[in-house]
């Protein structure tokens, strides 16, 4: 049974104890990431959650790996354009290890002059490397260009430029007014004890409450971007606008993203690639944030390819704005995202993600039942109601990386 406490402090805690395994799973669950940032904080959510790791008051970084390493599983952290996540799978014999180190570097960061200098260097090495990676970089130029000028458009990395500015009183001073109770949700799935809860509160607790302030609203613009890179392929993104976090569409439109590009079976997967062997990887996707979202496609291909395979998927996005769906793909949809969500009960990491995510970001942790039944009420007409209201051509970005055509190509065959 999954259950809820709240601290005096604003802090959540949620929980579901399982018995019969042997591993727990902890996240603490930050409600900050990019879209929070300045100009000129552009990437501190990003390099906080790096210098975390960097020492504490009690202990250097060499000394957090080594206990990270001795307690076996996986410890490890993320940041997105909305949150940060600090996580670790252990023996539930090594919780309380794990809670201690995750608190210390939570609460403690040490913040170093010397470790931000070299981190600077390792996350400038980072934006390299994401450079260096088309498919990751082409759906970031887009989705960075339809949401500018407001923050949500910054990368989550920051840029080389915006990383020389920050500084150890700018990073501190950031960190103490998001990383607050109030935004912070500790989520616990696994073997566990009622004493390792209080122990948790005992920690925790004691932080002091602080203010949460919401994000400027963002706005979607359609927009083309291309980028020059001497490659084999070409990387193409196309973008509509999707929907948001919490919306109430979002069982359909999961299935209907499963339909459009999500496996083998998939419209674009068998038209693109089986059939028509245009290219190696296509699919779609789905981006979800507060307020909005976004329902895009990706793929990879030699550029005398390019045309035709453009003009297959503006005609299946068509087709399924026009047609809907047919009874045998929402049952196959269907019975793919169910699946997945029975297996994933078998993982306490999976589910510990389910309590984190849900509580952060939408304040209410449906039960694997409730969600099943939600996707079991999606019908065919719900389906072809949202393609119809998402699948609007005057709102279709687009991106390329590679040996790029110029810009009047690609308006022509998308008609922008």
């Amino acid at each position: 049974m999954i259950q809820k406490i709240t601290l005096p402090n604003g802090l959540r805690l949620v929980y579901e104890h399982i018995p019969h395994v042997r591993s727990v799973s902890l996240g603490l669950w930050l409600g900050v990431g990019s879209r929070f940032e300045t100009a000129a904080e552009s990437g501190a959510s990003h390099f906080i959650e790096h210098l975390l790791f960097k020492g504490t008051a009690t202990r250097s970084a060499t000394e957090l790996a080594e206990e990270m390493d001795q307690l076996g599983g996986q410890i490890n952290a993320f940041t997105t354009k909305e949150c940060t996540c600090f996580y670790g799978r252990v023996l539930d014999q090594n919780l309380r290890r794990t809670v201690d180190l995750l608190a210390d570097i939570f609460l403690r960061s040490r913040f170093s002059d010397a470790d931000i200098e070299a981190e600077q260097k390792i996350i400038s090495e980072e934006i390299d490397m994401y450079e260096d990676s088309p498919e990751d970089l082409v759906s970031d130029v887009l989705i960075d260009s339809v949401f500018a000028p407001n923050a949500l458009s910054m990368p989550v990395l920051g840029t080389k430029a915006s990383l020389a500015g920050l500084t150890r009183d700018s990073l501190l001073t950031y960190k103490s007014a998001h990383y607050t109770p109030g935004r912070l949700v500790i989520a616990i799935s696994g073997n566990f004890t009622e004493a390792d809860l209080d122990y948790i509160r005992t920690i925790f607790a004691a932080m002091p409450p602080g203010s949460a302030t919401s994000p400027e609203a963002a706005i979607y613009t359609p927009g083309l971007v291309l980028r020059k890179k001497s490659i084999e392929q070409n990387h193409l993104c196309l973008l509509l606008p999707g929907l948001a976090t919490d919306s109430e569409d979002r069982y359909a439109g999961q299935l209907l993203n499963n339909i459009l590009g999500g496996g083998i079976s998939s419209r674009l997967f068998q038209t693109v690639r089986e059939q028509h062997g245009l290219c190696y990887n296509v699919y779609s996707f789905g981006v979800s944030f507060q307020e909005l979202g976004l329902l895009g496609v990706y793929a990879a291909l030699g550029s005398e390819t390019e045309e035709k395979a453009l003009g297959l998927i503006l005609a299946i996005l068509r087709d399924l704005r026009d047609k809907g769906v047919t009874p045998g793909e929402l049952d196959r949809a269907r019975d793919q995202v169910k699946s997945n969500i029975l297996m994933s009960l078998e993982s306490t990491s999976a589910r510990m993600n389910t309590l984190g995510k849900n509580e952060l970001t939408r304040g209410h942790i449906p039960t694997p039942e409730e969600t099943i039944t939600r996707y079991d009420a999606v019908t065919l007409d719900s389906i072809r109601t949202l393609a119809e209201r998402l699948i609007d051509f005057n709102r279709l970005s687009f991106s390329a990386v590679g040996e790029v055509a110029d810009e009047a190509k690609y308006r022509k065959l998308l008609s922008l």
